[in-house]
């Protein structure tokens, strides 16, 4: 089955120095774009993290500091990125919670107002673990019959991924070719923010805190009734993107306060 599109999908995956959104950094990105009309687009960079790869790391996907130490930094490249990915919809494997939050950070860095506003994102192995609770390898087997050669290679996880999607809608006639609903299926929560830092609860209506002293509590009542919590979660050791829509969040308030 073939993917039903309005716009193009950006099926993509990254290698990393390690698995912290906020303190890692990309060693290797690999995007296909798929466009409405089934013409396909793929590019793959390896890139210059700035620091030492874990030899812990290296044993996992295999990119060494001496296979990158020539290559452009994520800075050098992210124009070029953001202008591939900037009229499409997102896709990956664990994508929501890992690497669509780690590429915000990486984009924020280099001065880019990256953000997930105007578009959806399908997350292949959440789609997956509802299913069949399996890996991205023994995902390609079940679904696609074959054995994941390069397995850790951003390239090759990448086209895997978009392979594994075409046939979960070939497999289950309850899932619906269309990116919007199966951005749907594949959320597990209504995070405001990439981390889950803050997600909306649909009782109250509004921005709630899931962590610490604040738990559960309104991100509007906190910062009007505890005016410096704001400044100690800016200069705290939060996602930027975390950051953005605390302030995005602290903005509305105050431009709502003087037009009441």
């Amino acid at each position: 089955m073939e993917l039903k599109l309005h716009r193009p999908i950006c099926f993509f995956d990254l290698e990393t120095t390690g698995t912290d959104i906020c303190k890692d950094r990309i060693v290797e990105i690999s995007i296909l774009k798929v466009y409405p009309n089934g013409n396909k687009e793929s590019r793959t960079w390896l890139v210059n993290p700035e620091r030492p790869i874990p030899p812990h790391t290296t044993s996992f996907h295999g990119i060494t500091d001496e296979k990158v130490a020539n290559e452009p930094t994520f800075k050098q490249l992210s124009h070029q990125i953001y202008n591939l990915i900037k009229d499409s919809d997102l896709a990956g494997y664990n994508s929501d919670r890992f690497d669509i939050p780690l590429l915000a950070e990486e984009m924020l860095r280099a001065g880019l107002d990256f953000d997930m506003k105007n578009r959806v994102s399908v997350d292949v192995q959440t789609i997956f673990h509802k299913k069949e609770e399996r890996t991205l390898s023994a995902a390609y087997k079940f679904y696609c019959g074959q054995i994941l050669e390069n397995a850790h290679s951003a390239e090759a996880d990448t086209n895997a991924t978009y392979e594994i999607l075409k046939a979960q809608l070939d497999r289950y006639e309850d899932l619906v070719n269309d990116m919007k609903l199966l951005s749907e299926f594949t959320t597990r929560k209504k995070a405001v923010d990439f981390a889950g830092f803050i997600v909306m609860d649909d009782a109250c209506g509004a921005e709630v805190f899931t962590f610490g002293k604040f738990k559960g509590v309104k991100v509007e009542d906190v910062l009007e009734q505890e005016p410096g919590y704001y400044g100690w979660f800016q200069n705290a050791d939060f996602p930027l993107y975390t950051k953005k829509v605390l302030t995005a969040i602290k903005l509305r308030k105050l431009n709502s306060k003087l037009h009441n």
